[in-house]
């Protein structure tokens, strides 16, 4: 594992401090410093753009060729950070460092370390990352007018305080699709100069805001429609293997939620965050590979492949087969048996 030990000062000193072993390049543009890297150990890149009042953000988008750990000291520079990934996971390591916490795509995070610890983030190897940080200097920002830090629930607002650095915080919340939108049009803004960093503040003041949100739900049990918890997602995980084992029936949206207890708005948005499609569009994808395996590997006729997988037309099923890989499923047959077509 590659180590990143970081005892730095401030969000500033961040990125000259990781530099150091990913050995990349510095530039800064519209007030934004950038790691750009491409070589043995990786590629991708680091951003960080610093606030008024204590607010930076530090973006990741890379992928590493072995595992990769930061460590940092949290004595001098000891931030509240609001976490949210949209691509890949992280493993997080506290001050105790006897249990390694799964950091979630799309899950709600927040986490605040003790003073004077260290603690660790954790990116595996050959997996792409997209991740922010947005960091909280608790002391500057206390200084903000109309903070409002004194609304916050108990169990959270101590963190903001000036002696919140006292004791670890982690919340690993519900998956949350609205933040993810957010936070993917905070990453896509294209502007540049002063319109630029507006925007950017602008979005870092709503994410902030619907994760806080979304704190306070998951404290007093709340659940809306676009979040969906760790019971949600251990559902839908399992749901997948019903798929696969019930190919031949008639699988709806309604009959697959009331398999699982879940509305069938819940059971789309689940689809949508773990696997980028519509249950339907799963479903089929699932169907369509069921029956090229089984074209492949059996002597069933195109019409038997048709029927064990629940489709009721074989013209509409040619068309939809085609419309995937390309061929029609007649022909795949016979290219499979020549020597010629190699199998996938």
């Amino acid at each position: 594992m590659v180590k990143i030990n970081n005892n730095v000062e401030s969000s500033s000193e961040l990125l000259p401090s990781i530099n150091k072993v990913l050995n990349g390049n510095l530039s800064t543009e519209n007030g934004e410093t950038i790691l750009s890297f491409n070589n043995h150990l990786g590629k991708g890149k680091i951003r960080n753009m610093d606030f008024s009042h204590g607010v930076s953000l530090l973006s990741f988008n890379l992928k590493f060729n072995s595992d990769v750990q930061f460590i940092f000291n949290n004595k001098k520079f000891n931030p509240i950070e609001f976490i949210f990934i949209t691509k890949g996971e992280l493993y997080f390591q506290d001050s105790n460092e006897e249990a390694t916490s799964r950091l979630q795509q799309y899950q709600n995070i927040i986490i605040s370390n003790k003073k004077s610890s260290q603690s660790s983030y954790i990116f595996p190897k050959d997996k792409k990352i997209k991740v922010n940080f947005i960091m909280i200097l608790r002391d500057q920002y206390n200084l903000k007018s109309n903070h409002n830090v004194d609304t916050l629930e108990k169990s959270i607002k101590y963190i903001f305080d000036k002696d919140g650095d006292k004791e670890d915080y982690s919340h690993l919340g519900s998956f949350n699709l609205k933040i993810a939108d957010l936070t993917k049009q905070l990453n896509k803004t294209r502007d540049s100069g002063i319109i630029r960093s507006l925007t950017i503040e602008g979005y870092i003041a709503l994410i902030m805001a619907m994760q806080l949100t979304e704190h306070h739900n998951h404290i007093n049990d709340v659940i809306l429609p676009e979040s969906l918890s760790q019971s949600d997602i251990k559902k839908i995980h399992k749901l997948s293997g019903f798929i696969v084992d019930h190919i031949s029936e008639d699988l709806t949206v309604k009959t697959l939620a009331m398999e699982i207890g879940l509305s069938p708005k819940k059971l789309q948005l689940g689809f949508k965050l773990l696997y980028s499609k519509s249950v339907n569009e799963y479903v089929r994808q699932h169907k369509l590979e069921i029956a090229r395996d089984l074209i492949k590997n059996t002597d069933y006729s195109i019409s038997e492949v048709v029927y064990k997988i629940g489709n009721r037309s074989r013209s509409y099923f040619s068309k939809i087969f085609q419309e995937y890989y390309g061929i029609l499923p007649i022909d795949y047959r016979e290219k499979v048996k020549s020597s010629t077509f190699v199998k996938s």
